[in-house]
């Protein structure tokens, strides 16, 4: 049977007329791994502060990031959490990063506030961007990072307005 799968597998692969889908999965996993080493220095423990503007106000908590690789290091998972002054859990986060050797785009993978989504992430010699279409706007998150703090804004995008920054967190490494 498991041979059966296999060669079924090897067959719907080669009638894939696309290169990168006649590799072979070792080729595969490393130009994935190379291509995701853009995303290592964030692996880690991270903590600092965040504030977010809503028509209700401020909204300022302790962000946490816990990030770090996984499958061989061709995946980076992250869980954020923003704790509140009394302690208790203001804001909740997972996702995952990945790269797609066929297409050549980064895809992050995210759940937070009770929403899902897949989004383009596209990192930069120091750090990323990445956004959420919304209508007549868009929302992006630009990070940067110094080599020690990860600094990330976000902003609310519409035609014809400038930028209006409602998010920003900065994070020191407390782990690795």
């Amino acid at each position: 049977m498991a041979g059966a799968l296999v060669a079924a597998t090897m067959v719907g692969i080669a009638a894939v007329p696309h290169v990168w889908a006649q590799q072979m999965p070792d080729a595969r996993i490393a130009e994935q791994r190379a291509a995701m080493a853009k995303f290592a220095w964030m692996d880690g423990t991270w903590r600092g502060p965040a504030t977010s503007q809503s028509p209700g106000g401020a909204h300022n908590v302790t962000q946490t990031e816990r990030i770090g690789p996984m499958l061989d290091g061709t995946v980076r998972v992250l869980e954020g959490k923003g704790y509140n002054p009394d302690g208790s859990v203001g804001f909740n986060a997972f996702a995952t990063i990945s790269f797609n050797p066929q297409t050549n785009v980064y895809v992050m993978h995210s759940y937070a506030q009770g929403q899902v989504g897949d989004f383009n992430i596209v990192p930069s010699d120091q750090g990323y961007v990445w956004e959420i279409p919304a209508g007549p706007m868009t929302i992006r998150y630009t990070a940067t990072y110094d080599g020690t703090v990860w600094r990330e804004v976000g902003e609310r995008i519409m035609p014809g307005r400038p930028p209006q920054q409602f998010f920003e967190m900065t994070l020191n490494r407390v782990g690795k």
